[in-house]
């Protein structure tokens, strides 16, 4: 992945007790009303690997099952964030993925956000953690839902055919970025297939080089060249790749903007990028959100949520 520093907002809490933690939430669920608040002082400021271990604490001690108990006294967006924060992050994913595919129509762009951003490994975790809660291969999946280059853009993502090595070659990556430019700018129409075989292949360090070479090459970045060379979807990946190479914090500050900004707000994607990257790198993806749009994370989500839905969300994403 990029080379960058990453800042998670949510940290293992030092002094950690699964026992104190479990009594604390069996408390705030009991009884007549729930506390809310406790629920979100407590789950936000665990990770993920904690989380679990109350979630362990609750079915030895009380022989109880936290998600259920949870579902029962919460709802709402509440709910749906922290049910997230209780599922293991590749368990979270892989039902995201099921969620885009599942009903009429698919919502590519989950599915882009959710795939075209993540390493080799990352993929492949995914990929194991999908077939075990369906039961099905996620590539049957997504050819099933998907169709033509971006459908087989897609599946090379996930056959994990993404070049694991982490060394780079710069002697290569001019002769790469010759051949894109070849199969996009430098011919009448466009080779899909190579553009799509170089960015499904190469692991992401070489593809930084790539980009930088194919500028040399062309005179234009690699993303001029796909704006003008392909279309739909599969730019919309492509470039989610392109921008994933060179910034991970800033592609997802931008998919947040994205989410908040019209009529109405995609509750969805915004729960499910502060979840998954609180314990990664949102402290480096509200930096840039405020250097881009020159306003906090924290005050656009803010304004856009309300009641215990916004606590959760500005508590993970641990003021400005």
């Amino acid at each position: 992945m990029a080379g960058y520093a990453k800042e998670p907002t949510v940290v293992s809490k030092p002094g950690f007790n699964a026992a104190e933690d479990g009594v604390a939430l069996r408390t705030a669920m009991k009884g007549l009303g729930t506390d809310e608040q406790a629920i979100i002082d407590i789950l936000t400021a665990r990770s993920n690997s904690q989380r679990q271990e109350i979630a362990k604490f609750f079915t030895q001690e009380y022989g109880r099952n936290i998600i259920e108990d949870l579902k029962s006294e919460l709802g709402g967006k509440f709910e749906d964030v922290i049910l997230a924060l209780m599922t293991p992050p590749v368990d979270f994913m892989a039902k995201q993925l099921h969620k885009a595919m599942s009903g009429i129509g698919t919502e590519e762009e989950a599915l882009v956000e959710i795939l075209c951003s993540r390493d080799n490994r990352e993929v492949g975790e995914i990929v194991e953690a999908y077939e075990e809660l369906y039961n099905r291969p996620l590539a049957e999946h997504l050819c099933s839902e998907t169709s033509g280059d971006f459908r087989r853009l897609l599946t090379l993502i996930v056959t994990g055919v993404r070049n694991a090595q982490t060394e780079v070659h710069p002697e290569r990556a001019r002769e790469t970025a010759e051949m894109l430019y070849n199969a996009g700018e430098g011919k009448l129409g466009t080779d899909e297939e190579i553009f799509n075989k170089i960015l499904a292949h190469e692991c992401f360090g070489q593809l930084r080089l790539i980009f930088e070479a194919y500028k040399e090459v062309s005179g234009r970045t690699i993303e001029q060249a796909l704006r003008d060379e392909v279309s739909g979807e599969l730019k919309d990946a492509m470039l989610a790749i392109v921008e994933c190479v060179q910034s991970p914090p800033t592609f997802f500050a931008k998919k947040l903007r994205k989410a908040m900004e019209g009529a109405g707000t995609d509750d969805q994607t915004l729960i499910r990028i502060i979840v998954s990257r609180s314990e990664i790198d949102l402290g480096n993806i509200k930096r840039d959100y405020e250097r881009l749009y020159d306003k906090t994370l924290e005050s656009s989500v803010k304004n856009e949520t309300s009641g215990d839905y916004k606590r959760a969300l500005v508590a993970l994403i641990g003021g400005p």
